[in-house]
């Protein structure tokens, strides 16, 4: 049996042996505790403050606080947070450094071309943006949350979406606790809780695994281009104070990618000479070989980068995917009895390389059609003015005109960059405010790798410790951890293609593509080889759930709590 039906069967068997669950309902039951899943929270609060009414909010959050797991650049465009929190500044919210300047580079191997200012397309201007630690504006989102009453519950994941008769959602489980790796209850086992609620909005992050399981229940991805993705590899540093230029904001592109591969790094300066750097790899990419963060950590070595780390101190690391499709790849986002927000649908600008004020818009969006309903005596139909209020608000404006971003540079970067210029520089000089023309995809990132053997080998150099680093200390530094006596998180539909597929014919790219180290391939007692999966240092970036060549890589939740634990992230 594989990995995936063992656990799943496991599951069955415990909730059989120990069930039934014990229940707790709500009116509004939300999946995730990032900005897009506390806006939500907040808003309906708000909503319910405001005419006086009764609402009971809850919610889920895997990590150990809201922002544990949160990991982004971050730029943030506090336009959705001013309609949100009008007085953000005066409850004290994270957003401490104003960007003061751009540079957008392109890189060849030894030099840099800077982009004139008068020539950069208005998605990467960002004046009025603010230079943040994602996490930090989480946890602090997560404060004002429970002051107006919301319900979270840290440490719990949500394991399993609830369904009635009909086929509605009716609300989420949490993960069972105290499960050993031999899926037999230990002395700590504590069966697993449903949450019900008129209404579940999931807002999971990229590649949310219950997101994942509705788009395919409701196909709510029919007539959409495929989502795409990219990975983000991320670090922290503290810099020199002679180097340091607060709020000045870097993004490169080139080197060290080649012409047909997306990517791009990102390097901004926080207050007390701080960095947070890193690099973008779409995960389209078709040479097995490539590893993202490997390329991240080459990148650190340009001569555009290298010297302003020189003498300073890594603090930090992280890697997350990101959902990249835009607009055109957007599900549907609503059926019955829920919806989809941030980023677990994909609303973020990857022009703007900005998600955030994304996530809270729609959260916001969703809480207004979720209030109205349960005030109007309904529950587990369709929110279909969730939908409606996005088409006619300014995030369908903003990201209609970056729809057909991420198309163009499937077509090489040459060609991604004239367009990307031609459509956010030129046409709106033109009295344009979106392209009239529309570019579609129909090719999935998991269908692009090539055989290894009709790709050029990519030889890394090794980390010297000092400016590159290798996996492990990289994952050390990320404070993750799960409890290691649980069944493993990452699981196989077929515990023969690793070998048979990945390793016959990409030479194992799962070993490349993970930024954690969690995949190697090991000698077997036959002599040949095996995969061994590590799932303890997992940090949750879902990479090898969306390009694992075959699909036979299935993320699903460890137990509550497990994970990275980020800091000034």
């Amino acid at each position: 049996m594989s990995s995936y039906n063992t656990r799943q069967s496991t599951h069955a068997a415990l909730l059989e042996a120990h069930g039934p669950r014990e229940s707790m309902d709500y009116d509004v039951v939300v999946v995730g505790g990032g900005p897009a899943g506390l806006s939500t929270a907040i808003r309906l609060k708000q909503l319910a403050s405001e005419q006086g009414a009764e609402l009971n909010v809850v919610v889920l959050e895997k990590g150990s606080e809201p922002g544990a797991h949160i990991l982004s650049g971050a730029v943030m465009d506090p336009r959705a947070l001013n309609e949100l929190l009008p007085n953000w500044k005066d409850l004290g919210a994270p957003l401490n450094q104003p960007v003061t300047g751009d540079d957008v580079l392109f890189l060849s191997a030894t030099g840099a071309k800077r982009t004139p200012d008068a020539l950069v397309p208005d998605c990467f201007h960002n004046k009025g943006n603010y230079i943040v630690s994602l996490g930090a504006v989480t946890k602090w989102l997560g404060e004002q949350a429970e002051a107006l009453g919301v319900e979270i519950f840290p440490g719990f994941s949500a394991a399993e979406v609830l369904y009635d008769d009909q086929g509605a959602v009716t609300g989420v489980a949490t993960g069972h606790m105290g499960v050993g790796k031999d899926g037999e209850p230990t002395g700590d086992f504590q069966l697993g809780m449903a949450l019900l609620g008129k209404y579940t909005v999931f807002a999971e992050g990229a590649r949310g695994h219950l997101g994942k399981e509705l788009i395919a229940r409701y196909q709510l991805d029919a007539g959409k281009d495929p989502q795409s993705y990219a990975l983000g590899v991320k670090e922290l540093w503290e810099i020199a104070p002679d180097k340091a230029d607060p709020g000045r904001v870097i993004h490169t592109a080139g080197w060290p990618m080649d012409s047909e591969t997306y990517g791009g790094g990102f390097l901004y300066h926080l207050p007390d000479n701080q960095v947070t750097l890193g690099f973008v790899t779409g995960l389209d990419y078709k040479n097995p070989w490539l590893s993202p963060f490997e390329e991240m950590q080459r990148w650190k070595t340009h001569p555009s980068i290298a010297p302003l780390l020189a003498g300073g101190k890594r603090l930090g690391y992280g890697a997350r995917a990101i959902t990249a499709g835009g607009l055109l790849s957007l599900p549907k986002t609503v059926f019955p009895g829920g919806a989809l927000v941030g980023c677990d649908a994909g609303y973020l600008n990857a022009s703007r390389i900005k998600g955030s004020h994304a996530a809270i818009k729609s959260g916001m969006l969703c809480a207004e059609a979720a209030f109205e309903a349960v005030q109007a005596g309904r529950q587990q139909d369709e929110l279909s003015a969730y939908p409606v209020a996005f088409e006619a608000s300014w995030l369908y404006q903003e990201l209609n005109a970056a729809r057909n971003f991420k198309q163009w540079f499937k077509k090489g970067n040459t060609v991604g960059s004239l367009m990307t210029g031609i459509e956010q520089w030129l046409l709106p000089k033109l009295g344009f405010k979106s392209p009239p023309w529309t570019i579609h995809r129909s090719v999935a990132d998991h269908t692009t790798l090539r055989p290894a053997a009709e790709c050029p080998k990519i030889d890394y150099p090794k980390p010297d410790g000092v400016l590159t680093f290798d996996r492990l200390s990289s994952v050390f530094i990320s404070n993750t951890n799960h409890e290691e006596n649980q069944p493993a998180h990452l699981t196989l539909r077929d515990n023969d293609v690793p070998v048979t597929l990945n390793l016959a014919t990409y030479s194992g790219p799962e070993s490349r593509y993970c930024p954690a180290g969690v995949y190697e391939f090991v000698p077997n007692e036959s002599g040949g080889e095996r995969l061994q999966i590590n799932a303890q240092n997992c940090i949750h970036c879902k990479t090898c759930d969306i390009k694992d060549p075959s699909q036979n890589i299935v993320w699903v939740t460890p137990e509550g709590g497990g994970g990275p634990n980020y800091a000034g992230m």
